[in-house]
This record gives structure tokens, C-alpha cells and sequence, in this order.
């Protein structure tokens, strides 16, 4: 079972890209993150962001929707047995908001699997480690963190 290659180790892989319009950002905001810079057009203007972005919280469950989308579609096995299968992550860590998404900006997700090792505790898991990413069409980072996610491997 070749899992470096399946997972890619090492290889920046792009997700997917989104364009985050001003209605998508106000829904989102008036449902989970409702500050002015998040849900009203001339506040937006008159705060420290200078116009209307989403939730950082947004940012990253918009990254989650493409990581998921990329592993059902664009990831192939072609090992012997079973395909390895994602399930839950234990966590993440430093988690960064480098930049606002504004309305308007197309951001582009992408994935970097670290690395990867067996679970002593769950015998046939291992324990992959990743960061994510997203850019905005500058190429500037606006979102960065290192997370966990568990693998199924028979």
C-alpha cells in the first residue's frame, strides 16, 4: 500500500476556488458571526476592514466544503485492498486570518499533507498530519492552519 502517493505527501494540492459575494457573506454572519463589518455594507466601510468580509469562520468552512468535494472526486486508490478512508480530526492548531475576504474576492483552497504514522491506540488508523491554505486571486494568504485527520487504511 503505497499511502505517500495516494496522500500526495509533500505536494501542495489545489482544493478548489470560490467567490464569496456579499449576500453569501451576510447569510453566513447573520447565522453564526453577526459583526457590523460582517453584515452591513456602510459599517463595513466606516470600520478598521475598510468594506464588507466574510467570517474567518466562513473562510475555513468553505475550505472544509472544497477539502471534502477534492477527496470524494479528485482522489483515486490504486492500491490493493479497500481505499483508505478519512474520518474525523482531533484538532488543529495555529489557526491564522492573514487577510480579509472581502466580497467579491475569489479565494483558491489548497491542502499540504506533512506527514503521516500509525495509531498504536486504534489498530488500521494512522494519524495524518496537514496544513491548509487559501489565497485570494493576488495570490496573498488569507487563511493558514495545521490540522489532523484520521485514516482508515483497512
Amino acid at each position: 500500500m503505497n499511502l505517500d502517493a495516494f496522500l500526495k505527501v509533500g505536494e501542495a494540492v489545489t482544493l478548489g476556488s470560490h467567490t464569496f459575494t456579499a449576500e453569501e457573506i451576510k447569510h453566513f454572519a447573520a447565522k453564526y458571526d453577526p459583526q457590523p463589518f460582517h453584515m452591513d455594507e456602510e459599517a463595513a466601510r466606516k470600520s478598521l476592514l475598510g468594506g464588507l468580509c466574510a467570517s474567518g469562520w466562513h473562510t475555513c468552512t468553505m475550505w472544509m466544503r472544497y477539502n471534502l468535494a477534492f477527496l470524494d472526486s479528485a482522489v483515486t486508490w490504486t492500491g490493493s485492498g479497500p481505499r483508505p478512508e478519512f474520518g474525523p480530526s482531533p484538532g488543529f492548531s495555529e489557526l491564522k486570518w492573514l487577510r480579509p475576504v472581502y466580497a467579491g474576492d475569489t479565494i483558491t483552497f489548497t491542502r499540504t499533507i506533512l506527514g503521516h504514522r500509525p495509531l498504536a491506540s486504534r489498530p488500521g488508523w494512522r494519524l495524518v498530519s496537514q496544513k491548509g491554505g487559501a489565497f485570494n486571486s493576488r495570490g496573498e494568504a488569507v487563511l493558514e492552519f495545521e490540522s489532523a485527520v484520521l485514516l482508515k487504511v483497512v
